[in-house]
């Protein structure tokens, strides 16, 4: 659609610095359009209040504010802590998996309120607006789309706060505080100043860096047990205490952000092809991988394991790459899905100081023989059996031996 026809715009919006300017922004470039917000409630807590007023006074004609916790967390956060899919060994893909549901529902919004484009604030330099543009291709597929990143003249966040001073727009930041967040139930993530340079270390210690929990320095010196409850791979219960998918990370994130638990630093490779530095914090999200994983150790057998591990990786790469809604990735939940019917349990779990230390783990469908694993004396193991399987394993091995022998004698 050619730019002066675009009269109505659906614009993602969170309140922080990148939409709070491209309000305005957009009726400046874009023949003073309406401009109808959309707020995804996944999680950001107080970062919503006041949102409606604060739209509104910038141009927006209305702002929908859209609870989604509770689609995100059990349709996108548990399969992928089923999938034990974890983004180069370090990052739990909390922005990753957020933005699909974002975009999907902006899609709906939109399709109904007769829009002529969908407008969101990612950088052109990150992979959020991959993520939101894919989600756009597949449920809104002839919709126009404004990134205005990829547009406006504005070069940095220090820019955009210009722009914010310049137009009377109230910022909840400043110049030193600037950093690029994205919070929702599951995590926190820190980009941007110090932290762009590898060598300086974060400042965990500093009073407000962290927002979800402390520094393992900081926590307490005594350790907090919790025993969590699975079904088919699903977390049910902390404590002995039902609860649903919301509140159990919730609690998780209170637990585990008291202990210090879940704070990574990373230096992780971009979708578009940088390499970029962030501080994520995932308390509940780190318990559950880790309680996940050690059920998954008596529950799973090893080759089902081993190819489990191996599209894993793959599974991470889908979220991470806003491939969510593909048949790909639809097809990897088929297989998880399949692997998570004995993954039902408790697994006991020690927090001490940013470590989770195994504490105990039990399964109706566990694949643990005492019986046959003791080093105690036992009838249902033969040893000797294992001269068989020994020369029959090592058979490739002594028949290459042999023949080596035979042509260096030559």
């Amino acid at each position: 659609m050619a730019k002066k026809e675009i009269k109505k715009v659906v614009l993602a919006y969170s309140g922080g610095l990148d939409t709070s300017i491209i309000i305005p922004w957009l009726k400046e470039n874009y023949n003073n359009c309406e401009v109808i917000a959309v707020s995804a409630d996944v999680g950001q807590g107080t970062e919503l209040d006041g949102l409606e007023e604060k739209a509104k006074k910038t141009g927006a004609s209305k702002l929908y504010v859209e609870d989604l916790k509770d689609v995100f967390v059990n349709e996108y956060v548990f399969p992928t802590v089923q999938a034990g899919a974890v983004y180069e060994n370090k990052y739990l893909l909390g922005t990753s998996f957020a933005r699909p549901i974002i975009a999907k529902r902006i899609c709906e919004i939109a399709l109904a309120e007769g829009a002529d484009a969908i407008c969101h604030g990612c950088t052109g330099k990150g992979n959020d607006q991959v993520r939101f543009e894919l989600a756009i291709k597949a449920f809104a597929p002839d919709m126009t789309i404004i990134a205005p990143w990829r547009e406006w003249n504005i070069k940095s966040r220090d820019e955009e706060i210009d722009y914010a001073e310049a137009h009377n727009i109230p910022l909840k930041i400043n110049r030193e505080t600037n950093y690029s967040k994205d919070k929702n139930i599951w995590h926190l993530s820190h980009e941007g100043l110090d932290l762009e340079n590898p060598a300086n270390e974060p400042q965990y210690e500093k009073p407000g860096f962290l927002e979800l929990g402390v520094s393992p320095i900081l926590a307490p010196d005594k350790p907090t047990y919790v025993t969590i409850h699975f079904e088919k791979g699903i977390p049910t219960a902390v404590d002995g205490k039902e609860m649903g998918g919301v509140e159990i990370v919730e609690t998780l994130n209170k637990l585990g952000g008291e202990n210090g638990i879940g704070i990574a630093d990373l230096v992780e490779n971009r979708l578009v092809g940088m390499k970029s530095r962030g501080v994520y914090e995932t308390p509940g999200g780190t318990i559950l991988y880790h309680a996940h994983e050690v059920l998954e150790t008596i529950t799973l057998d090893k080759e089902t394991a081993r190819i489990k591990q191996y599209l894993s990786i793959k599974f991470a790469d889908i979220v991470y790459n806003g491939q969510w809604f593909t048949p790909l990735r639809e097809a990897l939940t088929a297989f998880v899905d399949k692997t998570q019917e004995t993954v039902t349990g408790d697994v006991k779990l020690k927090l001490y100081k940013g470590n989770i230390i195994n504490a105990g783990v039990t399964s109706p469908y566990t694949l643990y023989d005492e019986e046959v694993a003791t080093f105690d004396a036992d009838d249902v193991y033969d040893q000797a059996d294992a001269n068989g399987f020994i020369n029959l394993f090592g058979l490739p091995i002594h028949v290459k031996a042999k023949l080596d022998q035979k042509r260096n004698n030559k």
